[in-house]
């Protein structure tokens, strides 16, 4: 904001990177009382750091960079400047840059939010150096201005976007509940479709698909984003999401009638076959005309064998979906080979039951429609207060500060 002071972190704040033993196979132990190794795979949506699975053997530390709880960390390659608030202490290796607030500036979550605002990400990605991965180094982060409200102010703008944070990791934790609920029952009625404990009749996924469904992926290059054009799906629009038409980017007509057999008519799932490996959505009639990129394949099924909401249910029953998954080829970009996709092995219970078990799964999906929304709305509450706190003030502030 306007009246806040703003300064260079490195003027309030030490930041230093973290430090590895090589070969780090030597120095990792079973003992429970050796020092806590923290990684990236220590973390998750939460803001705190509490648990490492791996610990270092004294020898270690020596070699290392020892951190304390209250510091922070920021990570300083993959999913770079991304912070996180350190509950335990332990030793953090070179990917890992800990910045201290030595002299009490800033409430903990105050600077964690600031830290995580878009703007502050882009001044990271600006600076930040490397080819297919960004690198941040310390001085880089020193260099980045932060404000200093009073502390009062910093506790209250806190609480804000720690209740709304709060209300969001809710909304995601109803959601997953929801999910498994569903896949629970799955299990329930059908048994392990890999297994098939019951005896269900089986077939192939190209058994199972109409006609006129390939069973092929969809455009390889859309090309650049068309104000009028046709719509397209790519993975990033039904991973975790629910798809929304006009958000999808757009490419030519000329284009999308070279793969006109991936072209939706409505009602369909799409299942993705490259980087993220068999996630799956179904979309409805107000999708047809649309087309999908090289990353999905669009399935259309003969409902009297096989219907659409089972069929999806069936894919994303944990066995299953990983040994789909587990199909995927490639090294610099693993891709799923449609010949395997097409002989996908599926159960074909009776379509009464397959029916009976999508209603329940329908009544759920309603559920998760107003949860959906809610969170939604939430995001989009938390993103507008992180740029009425954290943009737009900082020309202002530095005059007012002069």
């Amino acid at each position: 904001m306007a009246s806040w002071k703003y300064v260079k972190i490195g003027d309030v704040c030490t930041v230093e990177r973290g430090g590895s033993p090589r070969p780090i196979d030597k120095f990792i132990t079973d003992d429970p009382n050796g020092i806590n190794w923290i990684k990236i795979g220590d973390t998750d949506d939460s803001m705190y750091i509490t648990k490492t699975a791996q610990k270092i053997i004294p020898e270690g530390m020596k070699k290392s960079r020892y951190v304390q709880p209250g510091d922070f960390l920021l990570s300083n390659s993959m999913s770079f400047g991304r912070p996180y608030i350190l509950k335990i202490d332990g030793c953090i290796h070179d990917g890992w840059l800990v910045l201290r607030d030595n002299n009490g500036v800033f409430d903990k979550r105050f600077l964690y939010f600031y830290l995580s605002a878009p703007s502050t990400y882009q001044k990271f990605k600006n600076m930040a150096v490397g080819g297919v991965v960004n690198n941040l180094n310390s001085e880089m982060v020193r260099g980045v201005t932060a404000p200093i409200p009073t502390m009062e102010e910093q506790m209250k703008i806190a609480d804000v976007l720690d209740m709304v944070s709060k209300l969001i990791s809710l909304r995601k934790e109803q959601l997953a509940k929801l999910d498994q609920l569903v896949k629970s029952r799955f299990v329930e009625l059908f048994g392990d479709p890999v297994d098939n404990p019951t005896g269900w009749e089986t077939k192939q996924l190209q058994e199972l698909v109409t006609d006129d469904c390939t069973i092929s992926y969809g455009i390889v290059q859309t090309g650049d984003d068309q104000e009028e054009g046709v719509p397209v799906f790519r993975p990033v629009d039904i991973v975790n999401r629910i798809p929304v038409r006009s958000e999808l980017k757009k490419t030519t007509e000329e284009i999308s009638n070279k793969y006109k057999r991936t072209i939706l008519k409505g009602r369909e799932l799409l299942i993705t076959v490259r980087a993220n490996i068999a996630d799956t959505c179904i979309v409805g009639e107000e999708f047809a005309g649309c087309n999908v990129g090289r990353g999905i394949v669009p399935i259309r099924t003969k409902e009297n064998e096989m219907v659409l909401e089972f069929l999806k249910y069936q894919i994303d029953s944990k066995h299953l979906n990983d040994n789909i998954k587990a199909l995927a080829k490639g090294i610099t970009l693993i891709q799923l080979n449609m010949e395997d996709l097409r002989e996908v092995n599926l159960i074909v219970p009776p379509i009464e039951q397959q029916k009976t078990f999508v209603e329940f799964a329908k009544q759920t999906d309603k559920s998760k429609l107003a949860i959906q929304q809610s969170l939604d709305k939430l995001e989009l509450l938390k993103k507008s207060l992180m740029q009425a706190y954290f943009e737009g003030g900082e020309e202002n502030g530095r005059r007012d500060s002069n």
